[in-house]
């Protein structure tokens, strides 16, 4: 499994930012209320992303190599998998948080404070999420092997 790349973050956050600023003007253009995210969605999200560290800390144990420290596979296989996933939904919903308050700011009528606040809460919880499962990512990293680090040395390359 391949490390989390920046530019597939940055296009989540622009796709959810894009789509969630289309649904709040086709809402307001058809007359129906916007949406606007609950405050307990970044309570949420700020605990899940801590969640998923916590759940990393038994796989980073066994490969940093600590006596006695031992896992199940599939369980290492399953957070590093979660991991990424976080890393990649809080993009997507951070981008959503900040295409809504987007759109409350860009309205030539203000809404109130805390529909705002709870806009760019929102998004500073996906934000955390993002984070969170970015460092749960690298805690599951698994060192390089001797043999690698032995092969990469100049003396013991291929000259193909």
């Amino acid at each position: 499994m391949t490390r989390t790349k920046p530019l597939h973050l940055v296009l989540l956050a622009v796709l959810g930012g894009g789509l969630t600023w289309l649904l709040e003007n086709a809402l307001a253009a058809s007359g129906r209320a916007v949406l606007i995210p609950p405050f307990t969605l970044a309570v949420a999200l700020v605990l899940i992303g801590v969640i998923i560290v916590v759940m990393a800390l038994p796989v980073r144990r066994v490969s940093r190599g600590v006596p006695n420290a031992r896992i199940d596979p599939f369980y290492a296989t399953r957070v590093v998998m979660l991991a990424k996933a976080s890393s990649l939904g809080g993009a997507l919903l951070a981008g959503g948080g900040l295409g809504i308050g987007g759109y409350l700011l860009s309205r030539s009528v203000l809404p109130a404070v805390g529909s705002v606040t709870m806009a760019f809460a929102a998004a500073v919880g996906a934000i955390s999420l993002l984070a969170a499962g970015l460092i749960a990512e690298h805690m599951c990293m698994i060192p390089p092997d001797d043999d690698e680090k032995q092969d990469n040395r100049p003396e013991h390359r291929g000259t193909a």
